[in-house]
């Protein structure tokens, strides 16, 4: 099952290949999502401060019988926090929030606070406090791996060039009609790996007519589709769902694209991101 295979991280700890996303899904609801996730055999959970919601996965991970060791759990730094002192009452908060005694990957959540989004001004020095906080709780074991969210080059580099831990991820905003290539490049030449969350586009692509027409030819869903585009091109996409049916689905993704029908995926265009346009992620700003 693909929710079982890994990538090995370049810190040599192994991550499962897909993980579940939980952005938008409601504290009192994703304990019983996320246990019916893993009863299912999900194995990475992908969770952040911003979401509200690390009480509740945390209930859902401990409503299972599945041995810790076997279950991956990500989580990330507030977009706003770009201090030393709060990062680490932040890192010790998601530790609490979740009940664990360690975290298996904390990323910083973007480069900028989400009002302040892409506005041209990359924190570089707050994001190496934050950082220097997770360096700091990864050495104290507190945290396997550590790594990045939404950061351009510019950002990454200045990890890399100043940090004393590298970042093992950078999870970014990559689907079907919008795959930053150069960036996962890069990431790939720092081996980094690039995990790709919304890969659906937050469900934006679901009626495109010419994705329809190319899942149908494999006999497959538009979901389908596109995640399994990014599993073709090394990434590791992040479905979401608050869906309980969906869960299953979103698994089902045991196929190969032709290269031909992955040339046409590379150059579709993603269109419009429709109400969700009003998130800074999805603002034309990525």
């Amino acid at each position: 099952m693909i929710a079982q295979e890994t990538f090995a991280l370049a810190n040599g700890v192994a991550i499962p290949k897909l993980g579940l996303g939980t952005w938008l899904v409601d504290d009192r609801a994703v304990a019983d999502l996320v246990a019916r996730a893993i009863a299912i055999g999900y194995r990475h959970i992908d969770t952040a401060q911003a979401y509200g919601n690390e009480h509740g996965v945390g209930e859902g991970l401990r409503a299972v019988g599945v041995p810790r060791d076997e279950l991956f759990v990500t989580t990330k730094l507030a977009a706003e926090c770009k201090s030393y002192p709060e990062a680490k009452r932040l890192i010790d908060g998601s530790l609490g929030s979740l009940g664990l005694d360690h975290i298996d990957l904390m990323l910083i959540h973007s480069p900028q606070p989400w009002n302040e989004f892409r506005n041209g001004d990359h924190l570089l020095e707050g994001n190496l406090e934050a950082w220097r906080a997770l360096e700091d709780a990864h050495r104290a074991g507190k945290l396997r791996s550590i790594g990045v969210s939404n950061f351009e080059r510019v950002d990454l580099d200045n990890i890399l060039d100043h940090g004393s831990v590298r970042p093992v991820v950078n999870q970014v905003l990559a689907h079907v009609g919008n795959t930053p290539f150069e960036l996962i490049d890069y990431c790939r030449s720092k081996d980094v790996l690039v995990e790709a969350y919304s890969p659906v586009a937050h469900g934006a692509v679901l009626d495109n007519p010419a994705l329809k027409t190319l899942a149908a030819k494999y006999d497959v869903s538009v979901p389908h589709l596109c995640i399994r585009y990014c599993l073709e091109l090394g990434l590791l996409p992040l479905p979401k769902t608050g869906n309980p049916d969906h869960l299953a689905a979103n698994l089902a993704v045991d196929f190969e694209i032709a290269a031909e029908d992955m040339a046409t995926l590379r150059a579709a265009d993603h269109g419009d991101y429709g109400a969700a346009a009003r998130f800074a992620v999805f603002a034309g700003k990525s």
